[in-house]
C-alpha cells in the first residue's frame, strides 16, 4: 500500500516537472529564435541557386552543398532501409531466445551509444583508405550506414513487437505462412513505426558532421557520381564558422539546416497521425 504524499510535495514536485519541461521549450526557442533571425535576412532565390565560390570571404550561395545533402540522404537511405528492416524482422520474429541473440542486442546497444567521430575514424580506415573509396560521397553514406543502423534497428524493431500477439495468431491460424506473416500483416500494421525510424534517421544524417568530416572530403563541387566529394549542411556550416570570415552566410546556412529539421520532423508527426487514422479506418 502507497500512502498519499501531501499536497505541498505534490505540488513541488508538479513545479519542478512542469519547470524542467519549461525550461527545455525556452532553451529550444532561444536557440532557434537566434539561429533563425541571424540567419533568414541572408536567405535569397541567389543564396540558395549559387555555388559557394570558396576563399575567406565565402561568397557565393548553397546549391551544391544542397545537391550533395539530398544525394548524401538518398545513398544512405537505399542502403540502410533494407538492412536495418530485415535484422529487425530476424530479431522480432525469427531469432530464438539464445546468447546469438543477447549478443546481437548487446552489440546494437554499444554501437548506439559510440561517439559519432568514433565512426568517422572508422570509416576513414574502411572505406577511404582499405577500400580505397577516397573522400567521397560513397565513403560518407556507408559510414552514416554504420552509425544509424542501431537507431533504424531498434526503434523498427520496436514497431513490430508493438503489434498484438493476437494478430500473429490469427494470420498463422489461416494457414500464412510465417513470411506472408510478416509480408501481409505486420509490415501494414508497424509501417507508422517504420516510416518514423526512416525520417528520424534522415534528419539524423542531415544534421551529422563529425563523421562526415574524415570520410566525405568537403568540396564544395558539384558531385557527378559516388566517388566524387562532397558537403552537407552542417559540414558548409562548420567550414564556413571555422575556415572564413562569412558569419552572416553560416548562419543564412544553419537556417536553412533548422527549417528542414522542422520539417522532417513535422512530416514524422504527419505520416504518423495519417498512417494511424487509415489503420483505424479513419481517413
Amino acid at each position: 500500500m502507497f500512502r498519499p504524499l501531501p499536497k505541498t510535495t505534490q505540488r513541488l514536485a508538479m513545479f519542478f516537472i512542469w519547470g524542467g519541461g519549461v525550461i527545455t521549450v525556452l532553451i529550444l526557442m532561444v536557440v532557434i529564435g537566434y539561429v533563425l533571425v541571424q540567419g533568414l535576412p541572408g536567405l535569397s532565390l541567389d543564396f540558395l541557386t549559387t555555388p559557394p565560390q570558396g576563399g575567406l570571404s565565402g561568397e557565393g550561395g548553397i546549391s551544391t552543398i544542397i545537391v550533395s545533402t539530398i544525394y548524401l540522404v538518398a545513398v544512405t537511405v537505399v542502403i540502410l532501409v533494407p538492412i536495418g528492416f530485415f535484422a529487425s524482422v530476424y530479431l522480432a520474429e525469427y531469432a530464438r531466445d539464445n546468447r546469438l541473440t543477447h549478443l546481437i542486442r548487446y552489440g546494437v546497444e554499444v554501437l548506439a551509444g559510440v561517439p559519432s567521430i568514433i565512426f568517422g575514424l572508422f570509416g576513414f580506415a574502411l572505406f577511404v583508405t582499405a577500400l580505397h573509396f577516397n573522400f567521397s560521397i560513397l565513403s560518407g553514406a556507408l559510414t552514416l550506414v554504420c552509425l544509424l543502423l542501431p537507431t533504424m534497428i531498434r526503434t523498427t524493431e520496436e514497431a513490430i513487437r508493438a503489434v498484438p500477439y493476437s494478430y500473429r495468431e490469427a494470420v498463422l491460424a489461416m494457414g500464412a505462412t510465417k513470411w506472408q506473416l510478416v509480408w501481409r500483416m505486420l509490415l501494414p500494421v508497424a509501417l507508422p513505426g517504420i516510416v518514423t525510424a526512416i525520417i528520424l534517421c534522415i534528419g539524423r544524417a542531415i544534421e551529422e558532421t563529425a563523421c562526415l568530416y574524415v570520410t566525405l572530403g568537403g568540396s564544395p563541387a558539384m558531385p557527378t557520381s559516388l566517388l566524387s566529394g562532397g558537403r552537407t549542411l552542417s559540414l558548409h556550416v562548420f567550414y564556413l564558422a571555422m575556415e572564413t570570415r562569412a558569419f552572416d552566410k553560416a548562419m543564412a546556412t544553419g537556417a536553412v539546416l533548422i527549417i528542414t529539421i522542422i520539417v522532417i520532423n513535422f512530416l514524422t508527426n504527419w505520416l504518423s497521425s495519417r498512417f494511424q487514422a487509415r489503420l483505424g479506418g479513419r481517413k
